[in-house]
């Protein structure tokens, strides 16, 4: 009897436990399954392989009164902002920008229509990296150029290599300006893909007497504004007057709200060089998403427009939207 009892008892253990059993192994053996699926889902999705949308814009700016001073304590309030004509969707952010890391392109002239002042030169583009780069935040290149360009030092934030890159140059030949701005914007600064916002900057030591390049002033200004480049432009002409070459450098300025400079004696380069240093410390920057925006790689405006009297506001003329 008690041999009944218990084989009786073994029976209902095994018909409770068994489905139990069952239900945790197909529970496991789906949780692998679907781990699987996942893992070949993940090899082989689509949407891993398509860039993030970018859909807003930032534009750096400065503002300065009447007298050409810099205006540092400005609001959004104080601004109207047309992006293709039109006022934006949102404004994310906007604040002074004195804080973001520079990301700088050094561009010397070694032709032989700056030979005269060259060694000058060299020394004040050196006092200007010195005073302007922030070790371990700030970086810069510098890149020579005749009738071609030449990295002679790569992106670094040791002012030494840099001087090192300044000083090995050497004079002669003709000027593909536009070559050199072209080359530097797309393989320098429209590459540098950082996870953090950075502002892109070239300095140009010249006399904007372009004569060998392959590309022209319209293509180096296109390739200038998809890499979000302000160009300041140092002219080295010292004849007094304005030549053909100063209107080059004037318009490359102007097309990425740069600024031009025009030191008609040799001891004003360092001054032209410590007011480019004055305005990188003065930035604003606004963050926005436009309205109608499409990702077709189409050209769009900006304007950016002080509502306060006597303020003029100095900005990239537009950008080039990314294309999907």
């Amino acid at each position: 009897m008690k041999y009944i009892r218990w084989m009786f008892f073994l029976m209902v253990v095994a018909a409770v436990e068994l489905p139990l059993l069952a239900q945790s192994s197909y529970v496991a053996s789906t949780s692998v399954a679907a781990a699987s699926r996942s893992t070949e889902s993940d090899a082989t999705d689509p949407v891993l392989t398509i860039k993030k949308r970018v859909d807003e814009v930032n534009v750096l700016f400065i503002a300065t009164d009447r007298h050409g001073k810099f205006v540092r304590n400005l609001n959004q309030g104080d601004f109207s902002i047309l992006d293709d004509h039109k006022p934006p969707q949102s404004i994310s952010n906007f604040r002074r920008d004195t804080d973001l890391p520079i990301e700088l392109g050094l561009l010397l002239d070694t032709s032989g229509s700056v030979r005269s002042r060259f060694d000058f030169e060299e020394e004040a583009a050196i006092s200007f990296l010195q005073h302007t780069l922030r070790p371990k935040f700030d970086r810069a290149f510098v890149m020579g150029f005749n009738g071609h360009s030449q990295i002679a030092q790569d992106f670094t934030d040791n002012v030494q290599l840099l001087e090192a890159g300044v000083h090995g140059l050497q004079n002669g030949g003709g000027t593909a300006l536009y070559d050199a701005i072209y080359r530097a914007s797309r393989d320098k600064l429209l590459k540098d893909k950082s996870d953090r916002p950075v502002r892109h900057a070239i300095v140009i030591l010249s006399d904007g007497e372009d004569n060998q390049s392959d590309v022209s002033r319209a293509q180096a200004i296109e390739m200038a504004q998809r890499a979000e480049v302000i160009i300041y432009a140092i002219s080295t002409d010292d004849s007094g007057l304005i030549l053909r070459g100063d209107k080059v450098l004037q318009q490359l300025a102007d097309a990425t709200g740069g600024r031009a400079f025009f030191p008609f004696k040799t001891k004003d380069i360092k001054s032209s060089f410590s007011a480019i240093e004055d305005e990188l410390r003065s930035q604003y920057v606004v963050s926005y998403r436009p309205a109608n925006f499409d990702a077709d790689g189409r050209y769009r405006s900006i304007e950016i427009i002080a509502l306060k009297k006597d303020l003029q506001v100095r900005a990239r003329k537009g950008y080039y939207a990314p294309r999907q």
